[in-house]
């Protein structure tokens, strides 16, 4: 009997390790397997990685509070996906007339998501081809998962009605999940026009047009965009780790064993400091910029974030989201990062180049047009 009970605490030790707060799912299992060491001692989640897949963060309402996908959903999600690819790459004539208007033509044969941003001329308004949202339903320890988050019904909580109110996140980018609460890479309405004001001048452009930051894939919490370049490079040394986004080559660096900065200075992806607990990275992010506020949270938010690799080609992601003046206690997600065999190439984006004279020349155009049409 003591030694059954020596075994419990034991197990309940390590789960402990990777515990989640009141109210969000169940860890994935402890495993036999053992990470591989660096050459000074720690886990190696060094390498190239991938979150890209067919799972949203949020759960689509058709699965109510139902977590994990049935094999047949699985199966005719990943279907479908290839069935897509497919028909995305069929041939195109050679003599097919241009598009009348951005995301015209080829769009039609995609996903209501990329319609979406394809309708407004958004950037991602690309044939299928061009796109690599990821072909496969997430797992976490082999369950399906039908989204990321782990909340009862897989949604963001409702929010304190004392909640501050903050203006919209300008990070824009790919990836809005449409019909939710907007959180970073919420494709940004009115781009391409002056309609909303956001082309008066570069600065009301969103940061993603300006390629100064995705924030959606950089986090944190890092999360797929849902179109492509969903890679990862994760370099450690011994006091620190950086994590590079293959979208626009974001470098966030992880201080091991430090202490928050208090100088007041919001950098971009916040302020992340971690430690290893066992075999797990814990890294705990503070002062956000406004410009990357997550669900509308900003000031206040603090995002932790474990990492622990549970097989060669898979590395455990959960990321718990904190804000006692937005939630009456913390939610966040889970998933799994996959191996990654090839490297990560240069993503060529910097700000200032010739798409936002473009961008801004055309919103001119429109108002030239609209200045004649009314005299």
């Amino acid at each position: 009997m003591k030694r059954a009970l020596i075994v419990v605490l034991g197990l309940t030790a390590v789960l402990g390790v990777l515990a989640l707060p009141p109210g969000l799912s169940a860890q994935t299992k402890a495993a036999a397997y053992k990470s591989p060491r660096t050459s000074f001692g720690q886990p190696d989640l060094g390498g190239t990685w991938s979150n890209a897949s067919l799972t949203p963060e949020s759960r689509p309402a058709a699965y109510g509070d139902r977590a994990i996908h049935t094999p047949q959903e699985v199966a005719e999600l990943e279907k479908a996906m290839v069935e897509e690819v497919q028909r995305g790459n069929a041939v195109i004539a050679p003599d097919r007339p241009a598009p009348k208007v951005g995301g015209d033509g080829p769009q039609a044969i995609l996903r209501p998501e990329y319609n979406s941003v394809a309708a407004a001329g958004a950037t991602g308004a690309y044939d299928r081809g061009w796109l690599d949202p990821g072909d496969r339903v997430m797992r976490v320890n082999g369950q399906p998962r039908t989204s990321l988050l782990t909340t009862p019904n897989g949604r963001p909580p409702a929010r304190k009605a004392s909640a501050p109110v903050t203006a919209p996140a300008r990070s824009g980018g790919l990836g809005g999940e449409g019909g939710e609460a907007p959180g970073r890479g919420a494709a940004t309405a009115g781009r391409g026009g002056g309609g909303a004001g956001n082309s008066d001048d570069p600065e009301r452009r969103t940061l993603s047009d300006r390629c100064v930051i995705f924030g959606r894939n950089v986090g944190p919490p890092m999360q797929s965009n849902g179109f492509y370049n969903n890679n990862y490079r994760f370099v450690q040394g011994p006091t620190s780790i950086a994590i590079t986004s293959e979208m626009i080559h974001d470098t966030r660096v992880v201080r091991l064993n430090s202490k928050h900065r208090t100088d007041g200075i919001r950098p971009w992806f916040g302020d992340s400091i971690g430690k290893w607990e066992g075999d797990t990275l814990v890294v705990e992010t503070t002062n956000f910029p406004q410009a990357q506020a997550y669900q509308g949270s900003w000031q206040n938010l603090t995002v932790i974030e474990k990492f622990r690799r549970v097989a060669p080609d898979r590395l455990y992601y959960q990321y718990i989201i904190r804000d006692p003046t937005f939630w009456d206690a913390d939610w966040g997600g889970e998933y799994e990062f996959q191996k990654l065999t090839g490297e990560i190439y240069e993503y060529a984006c910097h700000e200032g180049n010739y798409a936002m004279e473009n961008m801004l020349a055309g919103a001119r155009a429109e108002e030239r047009a609209r200045a004649g049409a009314s005299r």
